[in-house]
C-alpha cells in the first residue's frame, strides 16, 4: 500500500506539473519564490479535489453583488444627470468628474489594502460604504453636496472589482475558473436594475426638459432623489446578505502567502465540510514544499514596500503582460465612460431630432439595451473556453466589435436604427468586459493579485476622469465623442492580441 500511495502521489504531482507548465513560463522563480509557487499548486489541487460546491456557488452570488454595484452606480449618475442639471442649472460633467475621482481613489485603495490586510475586510466594507453615502446623496440640497457625496460613494464602488474578482478566483477550482467571466452577468443585471427602477421614478417625477431651460423646483423634480434612496437601500440589503448571511473565510492562498499555512489548511477543510466533502490536505503537505518562515517574515516586513509592484515586472514576459493590461484598462477606461456616461443624453437629443425624445422613450430604450447585455455576459463564459478563441481572442474580437457598433450608431437616421446599433454595442461590450474582468486577475499571482488589480483599475479610473473633462469642453450635440470612443475600442482590440499569455485551461496561482 505505501508503494501504491507513493506512485499515486507521483502521478498526481506529474499531472499538476503538466497543468501548470504554461503558467510556469510566465511566473518563473524570478517573479515567484519557489516555495510559494509549490504551495500554490498544492492548494489548487486541494480546491480541485473539493470541486465546485455549495460554498463556491453562494460566493458566486455574493461576489456578483460587487459586479452589480460596479456597473449600477456609474449608470446611476448618467440616469440622474438630466433632472439634476435641470434642477440645479449646472454643467452635468462635473458630477461625472466627481464620480470618476472617487472610483480612482477606491481602485487604488481597496486593491492594495486587500493584499495588506486580507480580502475579508475590503470585501465586506465596500457595499456598506456605497449604500450609506448614496442614501445621504438623495437628500442633497445643492450640486456641490451631491458631487461630494457621489465622490465618496464611488470610493466604495471602486473597490468592488479589484477585490471581488480576487476573492472568487482564489476559492474556485481550476475547472470552473471560466465562471469568473460568467460573473459579468451580474454586471448586466446592474444596468438592467438601474434602468428599470429609473424608468418609472425619473420619467414620472421629473421636470420636463425644455429648450431654453425652464425653472425646475425641487418639489417638481423628486424622481432622482427617490431613485437614489431606492438604490442606496437596495445596496444596504445586499451588504446585509453579504456580511450577516454569508460567512466569507479568508483566502487560503492569501494566508499561505502571509506564512500562515496552518490557517490556510484549516480554511480548505472548512470549505470542504461546507460542501459536504472531505479534503486530504494536511499541514505537512504544505511544509513539505519547503520552509517558508524566512520568506513569510520578509513578506510581513515588506507589506508596504514596492516589491509587490516589482514582482509584476520581474521578467520580460511578466512585464509585457502587465503593461498590455494597463494599456487596455486605460484605453477602455476612457472610451467607455466617454460614450456610456452620456448615452442617455445622446439618445434623448437624437430622439428629439426624430420626434420621440420623451423621458419615457429614453428610459424605455435604456431598459432594452440592458436586457440585450445579459446574453452577452452568458456567452462570454462559453467563448473563453473555445480552444480557437480563449480569453485573448474573445477579448480582441468583441472589443473591436464594440467600437464598430459605436461608430455605426452615428449613421442612424431613425430612432429604431439608433436603438438597433446600440443593442449591438450593449451585447458586445458585455462580452468584452466579462472577459477583461476575468482575464486580469488570472494573470496575476495571488500574493500580488490585489496590487495588480489595483494598478490596472487605477489606470482605468485615471483615464475615466478624462472623459467628463473632455465632455466639459466638447460639443456633445455632435458625434465627435462617439467617434473618439469607437476608435479607442477598435485600437484596444488589436492591442489585446499582444498579450503574451493565454490562461485558458490553466489554474491561477
Amino acid at each position: 500500500m505505501p508503494v501504491e500511495q507513493g506512485e499515486l502521489r507521483k502521478a498526481q504531482e506529474c499531472e499538476s506539473l503538466d497543468v501548470h507548465a504554461e503558467t510556469r513560463d510566465i511566473f518563473t522563480e524570478d517573479s515567484l519564490d519557489p516555495v510559494y509557487h509549490a504551495k500554490a499548486r498544492i492548494l489548487n489541487d486541494a480546491l480541485q479535489e473539493i470541486g465546485m460546491g455549495k460554498y463556491q456557488w453562494y460566493l458566486f452570488v455574493v461576489a456578483g453583488f460587487g459586479w452589480l454595484s460596479d456597473n449600477l452606480w456609474p449608470i446611476v449618475t448618467g440616469l440622474i444627470l438630466t433632472p439634476v442639471v435641470n434642477e440645479f442649472n449646472v454643467l452635468g460633467p462635473w458630477l461625472k468628474l466627481a464620480q470618476n475621482i472617487g472610483l480612482l481613489v477606491g481602485a487604488a485603495l481597496w486593491g492594495v489594502s486587500s493584499d495588506v490586510w486580507g480580502r475579508r475586510w475590503a470585501f465586506n466594507i465596500t457595499l456598506c460604504m456605497t449604500s450609506l453615502f448614496a442614501l445621504a446623496a438623495g437628500g442633497s440640497m445643492n450640486y456641490v453636496a451631491l458631487c461630494s457625496l457621489t465622490a465618496v460613494w464611488s470610493v466604495g464602488v471602486g473597490g468592488n472589482l479589484p477585490v471581488d474578482s480576487a476573492v472568487f478566483l482564489e476559492f474556485t477550482p481550476a475547472s470552473h475558473q471560466y465562471l469568473l467571466t460568467v460573473l459579468s452577468i451580474w454586471w448586466a443585471f446592474g444596468q438592467l436594475l438601474g434602468s428599470l427602477v429609473a424608468w418609472p421614478l425619473i420619467a414620472n417625477y421629473s421636470c420636463p426638459t425644455t429648450v431654453p431651460p425652464s425653472p425646475c423646483p425641487r418639489s417638481s423634480n423628486q424622481g432622482w432623489r427617490y431613485f437614489l434612496f431606492t438604490m442606496g437601500g437596495f445596496m444596504m440589503l445586499l451588504w446585509v446578505i453579504r456580511f450577516f448571511v454569508f460567512n466569507l473565510y479568508e483566502s487560503p492562498k492569501y494566508l499561505m502567502g502571509r506564512g500562515r499555512d496552518e490557517q490556510a489548511v484549516e480554511v480548505v477543510h472548512k470549505i470542504a465540510a461546507y460542501n459536504g466533502k472531505t479534503s486530504n490536505l494536511t499541514l505537512e503537505d504544505l511544509q513539505r514544499a519547503g520552509k517558508s518562515a524566512d520568506a513569510a517574515v520578509r513578506r510581513q516586513m515588506g507589506i508596504f514596500s514596492d516589491n509587490r509592484v516589482k514582482s509584476l515586472f520581474a521578467t520580460r514576459k511578466t512585464a509585457w503582460s502587465t503593461i498590455i493590461l494597463i494599456i487596455l484598462w486605460a484605453f477602455i477606461g476612457l472610451a467607455f465612460p466617454l460614450y456610456n456616461s452620456f448615452v442617455t443624453y445622446f439618445l434623448a437629443t437624437r430622439g428629439a431630432n426624430f420626434g420621440d425624445g420623451s423621458t419615457y422613450i429614453t428610459y424605455r430604450n435604456q431598459v432594452i439595451l440592458s436586457v440585450i447585455g445579459i446574453p452577452g455576459a452568458l456567452m462570454a463564459g462559453y467563448f473563453v473556453e473555445l480552444s480557437y478563441l480563449g480569453r485573448r481572442g474573445t477579448l480582441a474580437i468583441f472589443t473591436v466589435l464594440t467600437g464598430v457598433f459605436i461608430l455605426a450608431s452615428t449613421t442612424a437616421r431613425t430612432s429604431n436604427a439608433l436603438l438597433g446599433w446600440n443593442c449591438g454595442y450593449s451585447y458586445t461590450s458585455n462580452v468584452m468586459y466579462g472577459v477583461l474582468y476575468a482575464l486580469s486577475p488570472e494573470l496575476f499571482p495571488t500574493k500580488d493579485r490585489g496590487t495588480g488589480n489595483a494598478i490596472v483599475a487605477t489606470a482605468n479610473r485615471i483615464f475615466g476622469v478624462m472623459a467628463p473633462i473632455i465632455a466639459l469642453y466638447a460639443n456633445l450635440t455632435t458625434s465627435v465623442p462617439i467617434w473618439i470612443s469607437g476608435a479607442i475600442f477598435i485600437a484596444s482590440g488589436f492591442i489585446a492580441l499582444l498579450l503574451p499569455f493565454e490562461p485558458r485551461g490553466h489554474a491561477s496561482l
